[in-house]
Parts: C-alpha cells; structure tokens; sequence
C-alpha cells in the first residue's frame, strides 16, 4: 500500500494501516512517500506514534528527499534514524558528471571493460536514470564477446532509455547547455511532443 503525504494527507489513515492484519499475505508492505520530506506537526506526531508501536507484521517504508541535519535532531527525526525498530538508510543520486565512473564501476562488477567512449555513449543514452542503466548492463553481459564493450556493441544493445520533458529543455537553454539542450530537443521530436 503506497501513501503521498502532501498537504491534506491524513495521517490517520497510516496509522490505520499500520494497525490493521494482512488477509492474505504473514508480512505487508507500507510505502510512505514524503516528497516535501517535512511531515508538519501532525505528520510528526504520527511518525513517532508508529515508530513507538511498530506493527510485527508490517514494514514501513519512507521515502523522502534528503534529511538534513536539523531535521534529524528533531523528535520525529531522531523517532526515525534512532528508534528501536527502525533502519535508517542514506541512498544519494548519481550525479550526472559521476555517472559514466557509475556505469564503468558496474560494468567492472558485471565483469567487462569498456572503452570510454562506450561508457560516454551509455551514458547518454540512459541520461541518469540508474534502473535503466543497470538493466542494459545486464543485457550487454549477455551480448558482450570476452567481455569486451565497444560503441558498436553499445549502438547495437542499448536502447535509449533517456526521457525528456519540455520543461527541462527550457531549462537547459537557460543554463547556456546548447548539447544537452539539443539532446533533449531531438528526444522530445522523437516521442513526438510538441516543443516551443
């Protein structure tokens, strides 16, 4: 079960769930995702309240942008990286200019090698997003003659995973990045969004 706490979340509504017995499965998933990452007075006091009482049966899941320091000294902070029954784990971006150091480290642990401009090439084909790149690891693995990686062997693979929206392009314009904006431009004319 998957909850977004935006401004009229019910708080009371995870609590409930929490509290509630699974009918067909021994343990539950519960996803709370917190895209503000600041639950308010509410939110805090449920946070605690949960995190005081966890349910045997059900793991409660938060995602959230990154937790500050003042937000971990608070008391729902401190209910959440400190408790008892809770697991407080950290997992940061891939920044894009470490993304190609990213692909060459899980090409490593997949057992191949590339060459640069193989790695360059996969990673602007994926353009940051992490799943997809894994994935077309997988899938050079299988392709990949002694586990050597080419830019023929990307070009032949690696599909390109990369999504666009209009928003980032204007974006990236503004910043003055005319190759990513190029980039973007000729994906969005590929999906075939209108562009401005």
């Amino acid at each position: 079960q998957v909850f977004s706490a935006d401004a009229s979340f019910d708080w009371g509504t995870l609590l409930q769930a929490g509290a509630s017995m699974s009918l067909f499965a021994e343990r539950r998933l519960l996803e709370l995702r917190l895209p503000s990452g600041k639950p308010g007075d509410k939110g805090a006091a449920a946070l605690m309240e949960y995190c005081a009482r966890p349910a045997e049966d059900t793991l409660l899941l938060i995602s959230l942008p990154k937790l500050d320091g003042s937000a971990q000294k608070t008391k729902w902070g401190k209910a959440l990286v400190d408790g008892a029954h809770t697991q407080f784990v950290q997992i940061w971006p891939v920044d894009i200019g470490q993304l190609p150091q990213w692909i060459r480290q899980r090409l490593s642990q997949a057992g191949l090698a590339a060459t640069q401009d193989a790695v360059e090439l996969i990673a602007a084909r994926v353009e940051g997003n992490l799943l997809a790149a894994a994935q077309e690891i997988e899938k050079l693995k299988l392709m990949a003659e002694e586990g050597q990686i080419t830019v023929e062997t990307v070009q032949a693979a690696v599909a390109d995973s990369a999504r666009f929206d209009v928003f980032g392009l204007t974006d990236a314009v503004l910043n003055g990045e005319a190759a990513h904006a190029l980039r973007m431009l000729e994906g969005l004319r590929g999906e075939g969004v209108e562009t401005p």
